[in-house]
């Protein structure tokens, strides 16, 4: 394998609303990122992905943007942005955007000249169609018709998101011409690469026929229409080789609906994106991303299927993005540790167990602190317009306002989105005023400067393990080894191993509450990590087919949410 400096990079995503608000008007900025450097450094990532800064109207918090070549306002002028790039270049720590060009805001100016003048080239910007009634029955992501009826007018344009958010019409080249050239604008600033934001959507069936109907409202997934639809590899190759294939930059791809008999064309030795985030693991709670209220009972033995599935057929193709947060996803300790949310080992173990999978770790902001989902007593409280969609149509799909609530503070979108919790005081150090979003609340337990100052802290187990990724003895197996899952005895722990042709690195992770003995399949040679004080290790005779006589088989007793990793030689690793 061809190595990639890529891939040796540990990613931190900022909600910039969020993060730090540096000029007290409630609303996170850039001037607070740059205030904030010397934590990101001492975390010890390399590069920071931040959510949209584009002006924008904020219909989708920045998701719907009105000017690609302008800051809004309230994070910011582009000379902050510069400033930022460079002071970052400063410390190691590199930069990258996010890239949404699937659809603009209602408010860009493309989009009110379509309006305008249904005979000027930009009405072909965007799509369109006459008549009376809505063309079709598809439901758009966040509720409702995927089509607006424009005022005054037998027509309707298409969004597969917003309303606010109409979809570009890639169909039509002057439109792709003018986005590669905004792209390569940006790349030229000095930016790393993208985050490439619904990047399969770009493609529609064109025959916009009706679909199977899904739900209570009468309508049907636009993802069976307009997701990942057959000739979107042209527009792909293309998007790569007019942009990315001319800077020597990074493109992480929201690629939803891609296949696992598909990744060689997305991330293979020619593969339009570097890496993609694999969301499977991310929604087995419930039937379908956008569907929160249809709930599915699942195991850490489910988890552990999903996420070794993805890693070997990832290994085959490319490389991966893992991550267990980001800002469209609630809090990971709540999703999937429940009762254990609060307790600092449980946590410490999830975060080992997705940070040492094959691909470049993402962390989301407060992540590194172990933050908890909140939870909200009225759907007045929420600001996420997805979150908003699915409290209603919960109602609609026969669920009581005390479920559909229930549903949606477990799986909203706000549940990330909250502001970053620097200190215990009020706003959680955020800001001197009311900010834009509630707090989680929680501050006085979960909070930077407290974790800091702890050496136990969830936010120094993940210094130790990005400096275990990124400078130790196990470096070179940790970020290029290959990756196999091991089996188990018990169905709540996940094991694999890492290896290179010089070392073997074997990974359990117990999240059972109770002790659990496993068969080691190599003796331990050394301890890479062990997050309990002590190690249970025993010894019993075992009978190998493979072997002319007895050889001593080691089983450890993992503690209730241990980790344990140790080095074993490749030999070792051979035999069994």
């Amino acid at each position: 394998m061809e190595k990639k400096w890529w891939q040796s990079e540990v990613v931190y995503q900022i909600y910039p609303k969020s993060f730090c608000d540096s000029n007290d008007d409630g609303t996170g900025d850039i001037p607070g990122i740059m205030s904030r450097l010397d934590y990101l450094k001492e975390l010890g990532v390399t590069m920071l992905w931040i959510c949209p800064v584009f002006r924008s109207p904020m219909d989708d918090n920045g998701y719907d943007i009105s000017d690609y070549f302008d800051l809004a306002p309230e994070f910011g002028t582009m000379e902050d942005l510069r400033e930022l790039v460079r002071a970052a270049k400063e410390i190691g720590i590199k930069i990258i955007l996010d890239l949404v060009i699937n659809h603009t805001s209602d408010e860009h100016e493309w989009f009110q000249r379509a309006l305008k003048d249904p005979d000027s080239k930009w009405h072909d910007f965007y799509i369109f169609k006459e008549g009376k009634e809505r063309p079709n029955n598809w439901r758009s992501v966040f509720g409702g018709s995927v089509w607006e009826k424009v005022s005054g007018r037998d027509e309707y344009y298409f969004h597969a998101f917003g309303t606010k958010q109409p979809d570009l019409n890639w169909e039509n080249p002057e439109v792709r011409e003018t986005l590669y050239g905004m792209v390569n604008q940006w790349l030229e600033l000095g930016i790393a690469g993208f985050r490439i934001d619904a990047i399969t959507f770009i493609k529609k069936d064109l025959t916009f026929r009706n679909l199977e109907t899904d739900g209570a409202d009468g309508l049907a997934k636009c993802t069976k229409g307009s997701r990942n639809q057959p000739g979107i590899g042209e527009f792909l190759r293309e998007l790569k080789e007019k942009t990315f294939q001319k800077h020597d930059c990074v493109t992480v791809a929201e690629a939803p609906g891609v296949g696992y008999d598909e990744l060689e064309d997305f991330i293979g030795e020619n593969g339009y994106f570097s890496m993609i985030f694999d969301f499977k693991h991310a929604d087995l709670d419930v039937a379908g991303g956008s569907e929160w209220f249809r709930r599915v009972p699942w195991t850490i033995a489910d988890l552990n299927e999903r996420l070794m599935r993805s890693q070997m057929a990832i290994q085959k193709a490319g490389w991966s993005a893992n991550f267990i947060e980001n800002h469209d996803q609630p809090r990971a300790t709540t999703k999937y540790l429940l009762e254990a949310a609060g307790n600092a080992k449980a946590v410490k173990t999830l975060g080992a167990m997705y940070f040492f999978l094959r691909g470049t770790p993402f962390i989301y902001q407060g992540q590194e602190l172990g933050m908890q989902n909140f939870v909200r007593d009225s759907i007045d409280e929420f600001n996420d317009i997805s979150s908003i969609d699915q409290y209603y149509r919960a109602m609609e799909e026969g669920c009581t306002k005390e479920e559909a609530l229930h549903y949606i503070n477990l799986r909203s979108r706000d549940n990330a989105r909250t502001p970053f919790p620097w200190t215990a005081g009020e706003n959680a150090g955020f800001s001197s005023v009311k900010p834009w979003l509630k707090v989680t609340g929680d501050q006085d337990r979960t909070n930077a400067e407290k974790q800091r100052n702890d050496p136990e802290s969830i936010f120094h187990f993940y210094r130790h393990i990005i400096a275990l990724r990124q400078d130790s003895a196990f470096s070179e197996c940790l970020i290029y080894g290959d990756i196999q899952p091991l089996e188990t005895a018990c169905g709540d722990i996940i094991a694999y191993k890492r290896s290179t042709e010089e070392m073997s690195i074997v990974c359990y992770f117990n999240f059972s509450r109770e002790a659990q003995e496993e068969i080691l399949p190599s003796q331990i040679r050394e301890i890479v990590l062990n997050t309990e004080e002590t190690l249970d290790v025993r010894t019993n005779a075992g009978c190998d087919a493979n072997d002319k006589g007895i050889q001593e088989k080691e089983r450890i007793v993992l503690a209730p949410f241990q980790t344990l990793m140790y080095r074993s030689s490749c030999t070792d690793m051979k035999m069994e």
